[in-house]
C-alpha cells in the first residue's frame, strides 16, 4: 500500500470545481478541503442553516426526526454544490425537470383516480360502459393518442375548468374501468396511472397463478402474462424506470415525520411495563426488524419524489455505503416492515437501485457515487474518513460482508487486506488503480457509466463478490459487483488478494506474523461443505465447489 493515490485527471475531460483535482478525491486531504469549500457555501447561501447544521455535525441532535429534518433541508444544497463541483449543472437541472415532468401523473394517481373516480364509480356502475368510445372521445380532446401523462394532465386542466364538467366525468368512468375491470388492467396495468394497491392475502400468496384439479392432484401454474423468458445469460431484469421509482416514491408515506418509519426501524407491538417493545412477527413467524442497516429510507424516498437525486443517493449511503449491492433482487426485509401490512407494500427495493442508476447515468455519475462513499456530508457523525489508525486488518472472504466491512473499516482509518478463496480475475489497471503485481498505478475518472457494464451473456466471471457473483441468476446486474470493487480497490488503503484460503494457504498465526492486528472471517454464514477427513484443507487440495466455480 502505498501513501499517494494514483488518480489522475490529464486528458480525461474531467475539471473539478472549487480548485481541485481528480487524485484529492482519493486523498483524505484532498476531502477535507472539498468538506470546507460545501460548509464555505453552505455559510454564504444559508447562514442559519449553516449555524444548524455546524451545531449538529459537533453535535448529532439526539432527536431522530430533528436530524431527519435538518438532513433534509441542506440535501438541495448538496445537490447544487456536487453538480457545481463535477461541473453538471445543466445535465443534473435536466434530470430533475424529468421528475418534475412526471409530478402529474401521480397527482392524478392519488387523488383522482384512488380518492374521487374508485369512491364513485363502483364495478356494478360500469355496466355496459363502452371504454373504446370513451377513449375514443379522451383522444379527440388530447389531440393524441391515450398516453397516462397526457391524460393526467388534461384531467388536471379540466378540474379547473367550470366548463369541463363532462370531461371531469368521463375521465372518472374511464379511470375506474381501467383499474376494476379485467380489461381496463389488460390494457393499462403495465402503466402507473391505473395500478393500484391490492390487498395482501399472507394465505394466498400464489396470486398470479392457475390451477388445474385433474387426476385429483392440484398443480400451479404461472399466469402467463406474468412469464418473464429467459434468453440465455442476458439480463432478464432491467428494474423499473423512473416513473416507476417515483410511483413507488410517492406511494410512500414517509413515516419519519412521525418517527414511525417501520421499513427503517421495524415493526413493534406495544411497549411492556419496562418500556421494551417486541418486534412483530407475520403470520408464519418471521420478525418485522426492518432494513438490517436502518437505512433512512423514507427520507430517501421524499428527496427522490422532488427531483433531488444526488442527496437522496447521499442519504442512502450514509448507512448503505454500498448501495450498488442492495436494493432491488437482493434484499426485501424494508418491504416486509412497510406500513402497509394488509396492501401490496410500497417497493423500496425498485425505489433504491433506480435511485442509483439516475445517478450512475449523469456525466461522471460512478465518480459521484464513489465520492458519497467516502465524503458525505448528510453523514453527520463521519463526513469524512477517520485518519489512519495505523491498524492492518485481514479480511477473509470478499463476498458482501467482507466488501461492506472492508469499506467501513478504511472509513475508520483501517488499513485493509482482503483475501478470498476463489481466483480473483484482475481489472484493467486504469480502472482499478492496480497492475498485475499489486503496484499501484495511474487510473482515470469515469465518464460514462456504459464503460464500466458488460453484457451478462459475454461476461466472465470475476471472482469477487461471493455469493453475489455464484450464486445470484441473470435477474440481477453483476456489473454491479464491478462497481462495489473499485470503491474499495482504488483506495490506497486496500488491497486484495484472491486464491488465498484461510485456513490452508493462510493461518491465523500467519496473518499476525504478517503484522496484521485483527483478523475478520466473512466467509458465509452457511456450514461449509467440506469433508471431515484429515488435512482436507491441506494446501492444493480443493473442493468440488472450488472447482466448479473456477470453471468460469
Amino acid at each position: 500500500m502505498t501513501d499517494s493515490p494514483a488518480a489522475r485527471s490529464d486528458a480525461s475531460g474531467l475539471r473539478l470545481g472549487f480548485g481541485l483535482e481528480f487524485a484529492d478525491l482519493y486523498r483524505r486531504e484532498g476531502l477535507a478541503r472539498l468538506d470546507a469549500a460545501f460548509v464555505e457555501r453552505l455559510v454564504a447561501r444559508t447562514p442559519e442553516l449553516a449555524a444548524r447544521y455546524a451545531a449538529a455535525r459537533a453535535t448529532p441532535p439526539p432527536d431522530y426526526k430533528e436530524e431527519a429534518a435538518l438532513l433534509l433541508e441542506v440535501s438541495p444544497q448538496v445537490d447544487a454544490f456536487v453538480a457545481e463541483l463535477f461541473a453538471i449543472s445543466d445535465e443534473l437541472a435536466d434530470l430533475r425537470d424529468r421528475h418534475d415532468e412526471l409530478e402529474p401523473l401521480f397527482r392524478v394517481k392519488w387523488k383522482f383516480v384512488k380518492r374521487q373516480a374508485l369512491l364513485k364509480v363502483s364495478a356494478n356502475d360500469l355496466a355496459g360502459f363502452d371504454a373504446p368510445a370513451a377513449r375514443a372521445r379522451i383522444e379527440t380532446w388530447l389531440g393524441e393518442d391515450f398516453e397516462e401523462l397526457a391524460f393526467a394532465r388534461a384531467v388536471l386542466a379540466w378540474q379547473d375548468d367550470e366548463t369541463a364538467a363532462e370531461r371531469v366525468d368521463l375521465a372518472m368512468r374511464f379511470s375506474a374501468w381501467a383499474v376494476l375491470t379485467p380489461e381496463g388492467q389488460f390494457a393499462h396495468g403495465k402503466g402507473v396511472l391505473f395500478r393500484q394497491p391490492g390487498k395482501v392475502d399472507p394465505q394466498s400468496l400464489l396470486a398470479h397463478a392457475h390451477h388445474d384439479d385433474a387426476g385429483g392432484v392440484r398443480s400451479f401454474t404461472i399466469d402467463p402474462k406474468h412469464i418473464r423468458r429467459r434468453e440465455g445469460f442476458a439480463l432478464t431484469d432491467r428494474g423499473t424506470d423512473l416513473r416507476g421509482a417515483l410511483d413507488e416514491a410517492n406511494y410512500c408515506i414517509w413515516c419519519h415525520n412521525q418517527g414511525k418509519d417501520s421499513c427503517s426501524k421495524g415493526l413493534t407491538e406495544k411497549p411492556d411495563a419496562q418500556g421494551r417493545a417486541a418486534f412483530k412477527r407475520t403470520v408464519f413467524g418471521v420478525k418485522l426488524a426492518g432494513c438490517p442497516l436502518e437505512e433512512r429510507i423514507s427520507e430517501f424516498q421524499w428527496l427522490k419524489a422532488r427531483g433531488y437525486a444526488i442527496s437522496a443517493l447521499a442519504t442512502i449511503t450514509i448507512d448503505n455505503p454500498t448501495v450498488a449491492a442492495t436494493g432491488h433482487r437482493i434484499c426485501n426485509d424494508c418491504m416486509k416492515s412497510c406500513i402497509y401490512q394488509k396492501q401490496t407494500p410500497v417497493d423500496i427495493p425498485q425505489a433504491e437501485t433506480r435511485t442509483l442508476k439516475d445517478v450512475l447515468e449523469l456525466p461522471w455519475g460512478f465518480e459521484i457515487y464513489s465520492l458519497l462513499t467516502r465524503w458525505n456530508p448528510l453523514n453527520l457523525r463521519r463526513p469524512l474518513p477517520a485518519p489512519a489508525s495505523g491498524y492492518k486488518v485481514l479480511v477473509a472472504g470478499m463476498g458482501p460482508a467482507g466488501f461492506t466491512l472492508a469499506h467501513h473499516l478504511m472509513n475508520d482509518g483501517h488499513a485493509v487486506v482482503g483475501i478470498d478463496g476463489l481466483k480473483i480475475e484482475p481489472l484493467a489497471p486504469r480502472l482499478s488503480g492496480v497492475d498485475r503485481h499489486g503496484a499501484r498505478v495511474a487510473f482515470d475518472p469515469i465518464e460514462d457509466i456504459g464503460e464500466l457494464y458488460e453484457p451478462l451473456e459475454a461476461r466472465t466471471m470475476a471472482g469477487f463478490g461471493g455469493v453475489a457473483e455464484y450464486g445470484i441468476t441473470v435477474r440481477w446486474n453483476k456489473n454491479f459487483l464491478k462497481l462495489v470493487r473499485m470503491l474499495l480497490e482504488r483506495r490506497e488503503s486496500f488491497l486484495m488478494a484472491g486464491g488465498v484460503r484461510f485456513g490452508g494457504t493462510l493461518g491465523v498465526d500467519d496473518a499476525f506474523a504478517l503484522g496484521f492486528d485483527h483478523v475478520a472471517l466473512a466467509m458465509g454464514a452457511g456450514r461449509p461443505t467440506t469433508l471431515d477427513i484429515p488435512n482436507g484443507l491441506a494446501r492444493g487440495v480443493r473442493t468440488a465447489s472450488d472447482f466448479l466455480m473456477a470453471l468460469q
